[in-house]
Protein backbone atom coordinates (compact mmCIF):
# COMPACT_ATOMS: atom_id res chain seq x y z
CA UNK A 1 0.00 0.00 0.00
CA UNK A 2 1.34 3.43 -0.97
CA UNK A 3 1.38 5.80 1.98
CA UNK A 4 1.73 8.95 -0.10
CA UNK A 5 -0.01 8.68 -3.45
CA UNK A 6 1.23 12.08 -4.56
CA UNK A 7 3.36 15.01 -3.51
CA UNK A 8 0.17 16.75 -2.43
CA UNK A 9 -0.70 13.79 -0.21
CA UNK A 10 2.69 13.97 1.49
CA UNK A 11 2.46 17.72 2.01
CA UNK A 12 -1.13 17.35 3.24
CA UNK A 13 -0.10 14.81 5.86
CA UNK A 14 2.25 17.38 7.37
CA UNK A 15 -0.58 19.79 8.18
CA UNK A 16 -2.72 17.15 9.90
CA UNK A 17 -0.25 15.52 12.28
CA UNK A 18 -2.00 13.69 15.15
CA UNK A 19 -0.94 14.26 18.74
CA UNK A 20 -0.49 11.89 21.69
CA UNK A 21 -3.23 10.45 23.88
CA UNK A 22 -3.26 12.92 26.76
CA UNK A 23 -5.42 10.65 28.93
CA UNK A 24 -2.91 7.82 28.64
CA UNK A 25 -0.10 10.22 29.49
CA UNK A 26 -1.97 11.43 32.57
CA UNK A 27 -2.61 7.85 33.71
CA UNK A 28 1.04 6.94 33.20
CA UNK A 29 2.15 10.00 35.17
CA UNK A 30 -0.25 9.05 37.95
CA UNK A 31 1.21 5.54 38.05
CA UNK A 32 4.72 6.99 38.28
CA UNK A 33 3.61 8.85 41.38
CA UNK A 34 2.47 5.59 42.99
CA UNK A 35 5.63 3.54 42.40
CA UNK A 36 7.98 2.72 45.26
CA UNK A 37 10.46 5.54 44.81
CA UNK A 38 10.71 9.23 45.62
CA UNK A 39 8.89 11.29 42.97
CA UNK A 40 11.19 12.06 40.04
CA UNK A 41 14.00 9.88 41.34
CA UNK A 42 14.35 7.98 38.06
CA UNK A 43 14.74 11.25 36.20
CA UNK A 44 14.35 11.02 32.47
CA UNK A 45 13.36 7.36 32.64
CA UNK A 46 10.07 8.50 34.14
CA UNK A 47 9.61 11.05 31.37
CA UNK A 48 10.28 8.40 28.72
CA UNK A 49 7.66 6.06 30.13
CA UNK A 50 5.02 8.80 30.13
CA UNK A 51 6.08 9.90 26.64
CA UNK A 52 5.74 6.43 25.13
CA UNK A 53 2.45 5.89 26.96
CA UNK A 54 0.98 8.91 25.22
CA UNK A 55 1.87 7.65 21.76
CA UNK A 56 0.89 4.04 22.40
CA UNK A 57 -2.35 5.19 24.02
CA UNK A 58 -1.98 2.99 27.09
CA UNK A 59 -0.96 3.76 30.65
CA UNK A 60 1.59 0.92 30.77
CA UNK A 61 3.41 0.87 27.39
CA UNK A 62 5.59 -1.97 26.17
CA UNK A 63 7.90 -2.74 23.27
CA UNK A 64 6.71 -6.01 21.81
CA UNK A 65 8.04 -5.43 18.29
CA UNK A 66 10.78 -2.87 18.01
CA UNK A 67 12.27 -2.43 14.55
CA UNK A 68 15.49 -0.89 13.27
CA UNK A 69 15.27 0.33 9.69
CA UNK A 70 18.52 1.25 7.96
CA UNK A 71 18.13 2.91 4.56
CA UNK A 72 21.00 3.03 2.08
CA UNK A 73 21.54 5.31 -0.91
CA UNK A 74 24.31 6.64 -3.13
CA UNK A 75 25.07 10.25 -3.98
CA UNK A 76 26.31 11.91 -7.15
CA UNK A 77 28.19 14.54 -5.16
CA UNK A 78 30.77 11.91 -4.17
CA UNK A 79 32.51 12.89 -7.42
CA UNK A 80 33.56 16.12 -5.68
CA UNK A 81 35.74 14.27 -3.15
CA UNK A 82 33.50 14.87 -0.15
CA UNK A 83 34.11 11.49 1.51
CA UNK A 84 37.09 9.53 2.74
CA UNK A 85 35.56 6.39 1.19
CA UNK A 86 34.45 5.49 -2.34
CA UNK A 87 30.76 5.12 -3.21
CA UNK A 88 31.21 1.35 -3.57
CA UNK A 89 31.37 1.11 0.23
CA UNK A 90 27.62 1.74 0.49
CA UNK A 91 26.75 -1.54 -1.24
CA UNK A 92 29.58 -3.33 0.56
CA UNK A 93 28.20 -2.25 3.92
CA UNK A 94 24.67 -3.30 2.94
CA UNK A 95 26.12 -6.75 2.27
CA UNK A 96 27.82 -6.61 5.68
CA UNK A 97 24.51 -5.71 7.34
CA UNK A 98 22.80 -8.64 5.65
CA UNK A 99 25.62 -10.98 6.65
CA UNK A 100 25.33 -9.89 10.28
CA UNK A 101 28.80 -8.36 10.53
CA UNK A 102 28.17 -4.68 11.27
CA UNK A 103 27.89 -2.77 14.50
CA UNK A 104 24.16 -2.34 14.02
CA UNK A 105 23.67 -6.10 13.84
CA UNK A 106 25.21 -6.53 17.27
CA UNK A 107 23.54 -3.47 18.78
CA UNK A 108 20.08 -4.24 17.41
CA UNK A 109 20.31 -7.78 18.79
CA UNK A 110 21.46 -6.46 22.17
CA UNK A 111 18.43 -4.15 22.28
CA UNK A 112 16.00 -6.87 21.18
CA UNK A 113 15.16 -5.15 17.89
CA UNK A 114 14.40 -6.56 14.46
CA UNK A 115 16.76 -5.20 11.79
CA UNK A 116 15.47 -4.29 8.34
CA UNK A 117 17.90 -3.04 5.67
CA UNK A 118 16.47 -1.11 2.72
CA UNK A 119 18.89 -0.33 -0.16
CA UNK A 120 17.54 2.24 -2.60
CA UNK A 121 18.80 2.07 -6.20
CA UNK A 122 22.44 1.81 -5.17
CA UNK A 123 23.49 1.34 -8.78
CA UNK A 124 21.86 4.67 -9.66
CA UNK A 125 23.29 7.51 -7.52
CA UNK A 126 21.36 10.71 -7.13
CA UNK A 127 22.29 13.54 -9.46
CA UNK A 128 25.01 16.04 -8.57
CA UNK A 129 22.91 18.59 -6.69
CA UNK A 130 25.37 21.40 -7.33
CA UNK A 131 24.02 21.36 -10.91
CA UNK A 132 20.46 20.01 -10.71
CA UNK A 133 18.00 18.50 -8.23
CA UNK A 134 19.30 15.32 -6.63
CA UNK A 135 16.07 13.52 -7.52
CA UNK A 136 13.09 13.93 -9.78
CA UNK A 137 9.72 14.35 -8.08
CA UNK A 138 8.85 10.72 -8.84
CA UNK A 139 12.16 9.47 -7.43
CA UNK A 140 11.74 11.45 -4.23
CA UNK A 141 8.15 10.29 -3.79
CA UNK A 142 9.26 6.68 -4.30
CA UNK A 143 11.93 7.12 -1.61
CA UNK A 144 9.38 8.62 0.81
CA UNK A 145 7.13 5.62 0.25
CA UNK A 146 10.00 3.16 0.68
CA UNK A 147 10.49 4.69 4.10
CA UNK A 148 6.80 4.64 4.96
CA UNK A 149 6.66 0.95 4.06
CA UNK A 150 8.70 -0.06 7.13
CA UNK A 151 5.91 1.16 9.42
CA UNK A 152 3.95 -2.09 9.47
CA UNK A 153 1.17 -3.23 11.78
CA UNK A 154 2.58 -4.41 15.09
CA UNK A 155 5.71 -2.25 15.09
CA UNK A 156 5.62 -0.30 18.35
CA UNK A 157 9.04 1.37 18.30
CA UNK A 158 10.89 2.45 15.16
CA UNK A 159 14.65 3.07 15.28
CA UNK A 160 15.99 4.80 12.18
CA UNK A 161 19.40 4.95 10.58
CA UNK A 162 21.21 5.29 7.25
CA UNK A 163 24.16 4.28 5.14
CA UNK A 164 25.33 6.35 2.20
CA UNK A 165 28.79 7.54 1.25
CA UNK A 166 28.59 11.32 0.83
CA UNK A 167 25.41 11.77 2.82
CA UNK A 168 26.83 13.99 5.56
CA UNK A 169 27.28 16.61 2.83
CA UNK A 170 23.66 16.20 1.79
CA UNK A 171 22.62 16.49 5.43
CA UNK A 172 24.54 19.75 5.79
CA UNK A 173 22.87 21.12 2.67
CA UNK A 174 19.44 20.17 4.00
CA UNK A 175 20.12 21.93 7.31
CA UNK A 176 21.51 25.07 5.68
CA UNK A 177 18.61 25.34 3.24
CA UNK A 178 16.06 24.67 5.99
CA UNK A 179 17.44 26.68 8.90
CA UNK A 180 19.88 29.11 7.33
CA UNK A 181 23.41 29.89 8.39
CA UNK A 182 26.61 29.46 6.47
CA UNK A 183 27.53 26.14 4.90
CA UNK A 184 30.49 25.96 7.27
CA UNK A 185 28.10 26.04 10.23
CA UNK A 186 26.71 22.64 9.23
CA UNK A 187 29.61 20.85 7.57
CA UNK A 188 31.83 18.49 9.55
CA UNK A 189 34.38 15.71 8.91
CA UNK A 190 31.77 12.99 8.35
CA UNK A 191 33.65 9.79 7.61
CA UNK A 192 36.86 11.47 8.70
CA UNK A 193 37.97 13.78 5.92
CA UNK A 194 40.82 16.19 6.61
CA UNK A 195 40.67 19.99 6.51
CA UNK A 196 40.90 20.02 2.71
CA UNK A 197 38.03 17.55 2.56
CA UNK A 198 35.91 19.71 4.86
CA UNK A 199 36.65 22.68 2.59
CA UNK A 200 35.46 20.68 -0.43
CA UNK A 201 32.28 19.80 1.41
CA UNK A 202 31.66 23.45 2.28
CA UNK A 203 32.15 24.42 -1.36
CA UNK A 204 29.68 21.75 -2.50
CA UNK A 205 27.04 22.91 -0.02
CA UNK A 206 27.56 26.53 -1.05
CA UNK A 207 27.20 25.59 -4.71
CA UNK A 208 24.05 23.62 -3.96
CA UNK A 209 22.46 26.51 -2.07
CA UNK A 210 23.25 28.85 -4.95
CA UNK A 211 21.94 26.42 -7.57
CA UNK A 212 18.59 26.03 -5.83
CA UNK A 213 18.27 29.51 -4.37
CA UNK A 214 15.18 30.36 -6.39
CA UNK A 215 13.43 27.00 -5.92
CA UNK A 216 10.46 26.50 -3.58
CA UNK A 217 11.39 25.80 0.03
CA UNK A 218 8.69 23.26 0.79
CA UNK A 219 9.75 20.12 2.63
CA UNK A 220 9.36 17.98 -0.47
CA UNK A 221 11.30 20.32 -2.75
CA UNK A 222 14.19 20.65 -0.31
CA UNK A 223 14.38 16.89 0.18
CA UNK A 224 14.42 16.19 -3.54
CA UNK A 225 16.81 18.98 -4.46
CA UNK A 226 19.61 18.54 -1.93
CA UNK A 227 18.78 15.29 -0.14
CA UNK A 228 19.24 11.66 -1.03
CA UNK A 229 17.06 8.60 -1.41
CA UNK A 230 17.94 7.19 2.02
CA UNK A 231 17.36 10.57 3.65
CA UNK A 232 13.98 11.01 1.98
CA UNK A 233 13.11 7.48 3.08
CA UNK A 234 13.82 8.43 6.68
CA UNK A 235 11.50 11.42 6.32
CA UNK A 236 8.79 9.17 4.90
CA UNK A 237 9.21 6.70 7.74
CA UNK A 238 8.94 9.44 10.36
CA UNK A 239 5.74 10.87 8.88
CA UNK A 240 4.17 7.42 8.46
CA UNK A 241 5.11 6.54 12.04
CA UNK A 242 3.45 9.72 13.25
CA UNK A 243 0.24 8.84 11.43
CA UNK A 244 0.35 5.39 13.04
CA UNK A 245 1.20 6.64 16.54
CA UNK A 246 4.59 4.90 16.61
CA UNK A 247 7.47 6.42 18.60
CA UNK A 248 10.60 7.04 16.51
CA UNK A 249 14.17 6.98 17.78
CA UNK A 250 16.48 9.07 15.60
CA UNK A 251 20.15 8.30 15.13
CA UNK A 252 22.79 10.92 14.32
CA UNK A 253 23.26 14.04 12.24
CA UNK A 254 22.23 12.60 8.88
CA UNK A 255 19.17 10.82 10.23
CA UNK A 256 18.05 13.94 12.10
CA UNK A 257 18.70 16.15 9.06
CA UNK A 258 15.97 14.27 7.20
CA UNK A 259 13.50 16.16 9.39
CA UNK A 260 15.04 19.61 8.91
CA UNK A 261 13.00 20.53 5.80
CA UNK A 262 9.79 19.39 7.49
CA UNK A 263 10.52 20.97 10.86
CA UNK A 264 11.25 24.34 9.26
CA UNK A 265 7.56 24.65 8.41
CA UNK A 266 6.00 22.10 10.80
CA UNK A 267 8.00 22.11 14.06
CA UNK A 268 5.67 19.58 15.72
CA UNK A 269 6.97 16.83 13.40
CA UNK A 270 9.41 15.86 16.14
CA UNK A 271 6.76 15.48 18.85
CA UNK A 272 6.78 11.66 18.56
CA UNK A 273 10.57 11.47 18.16
CA UNK A 274 13.36 10.73 20.61
CA UNK A 275 16.92 11.78 19.80
CA UNK A 276 18.85 8.65 20.61
CA UNK A 277 22.17 10.41 21.02
CA UNK A 278 24.21 13.45 20.10
CA UNK A 279 26.92 12.40 17.71
CA UNK A 280 30.43 13.77 17.39
CA UNK A 281 29.54 15.46 14.07
CA UNK A 282 29.76 19.19 14.89
CA UNK A 283 26.40 20.17 13.39
CA UNK A 284 24.36 17.59 15.27
CA UNK A 285 24.01 19.46 18.57
CA UNK A 286 22.99 22.60 16.68
CA UNK A 287 20.46 20.62 14.65
CA UNK A 288 18.94 18.94 17.70
CA UNK A 289 18.46 22.35 19.30
CA UNK A 290 16.61 23.54 16.19
CA UNK A 291 14.47 20.40 16.26
CA UNK A 292 13.68 20.88 19.95
CA UNK A 293 15.13 17.50 20.93
CA UNK A 294 17.31 16.62 23.90
CA UNK A 295 19.48 13.56 23.21
CA UNK A 296 19.33 10.58 25.53
CA UNK A 297 23.02 9.76 25.20
CA UNK A 298 26.27 11.51 24.37
CA UNK A 299 28.87 8.85 23.73
CA UNK A 300 31.08 10.44 21.09
CA UNK A 301 29.66 8.11 18.43
CA UNK A 302 29.74 9.03 14.73
CA UNK A 303 29.15 5.74 12.92
CA UNK A 304 25.61 6.18 11.65
CA UNK A 305 23.70 3.03 10.61
CA UNK A 306 21.32 3.58 13.61
CA UNK A 307 24.05 2.55 16.06
CA UNK A 308 23.50 5.30 18.63
CA UNK A 309 19.73 5.05 18.37
CA UNK A 310 19.87 1.28 18.96
CA UNK A 311 21.88 1.82 22.14
CA UNK A 312 19.30 4.38 23.25
CA UNK A 313 16.52 1.86 22.63
CA UNK A 314 17.98 -0.17 25.48
CA UNK A 315 17.51 2.83 27.76
CA UNK A 316 13.91 3.18 26.59
CA UNK A 317 13.31 -0.50 27.34
CA UNK A 318 14.71 0.05 30.82
CA UNK A 319 12.36 3.01 31.35
CA UNK A 320 9.33 0.96 30.33
CA UNK A 321 10.43 -2.02 32.44
CA UNK A 322 10.68 0.12 35.58
CA UNK A 323 7.30 1.69 34.81
CA UNK A 324 5.57 -1.65 34.27
CA UNK A 325 7.27 -3.92 36.77
CA UNK A 326 7.84 -1.83 39.90
CA UNK A 327 5.35 -2.26 42.70
CA UNK A 328 3.20 0.60 43.89
CA UNK A 329 3.39 1.72 47.50
CA UNK A 330 0.06 0.00 48.15
CA UNK A 331 1.14 -3.28 46.52
CA UNK A 332 4.44 -3.37 48.39
CA UNK A 333 3.04 -2.28 51.73
CA UNK A 334 5.48 0.61 51.83
CA UNK A 335 4.49 3.94 53.35
CA UNK A 336 4.28 6.68 50.75
CA UNK A 337 5.23 10.30 51.11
Amino acid sequence: MTAFASVAAFEGALVALPGPDCSAQAEAAERQGQLTKPPGSLGRLEELAVFVAGWQGVSVPRIAHGRVAVFAGNHGIVAHGVSAFPAAVTAEMVRNFRNGGAAINALAAAAGLELVVVPLDLDRPTADFTRSPAMSADECLAALNAGAAVVRDGVDLLVLGEMGIGNSTAAAALCARSFGGAAADWVGPGTGVDAAGVARKVAVVEAALACHADAPTTAFETLRRVGGREIAAIAGAVVAARLAGVVVVLDGFICSAALAPIAAAHPTITDHCIAGHCSAEPGHARLLARLGLTPLLTLGMRLGEASGAAVAAGVIRAALAAHAEMATFAEAGVSGA
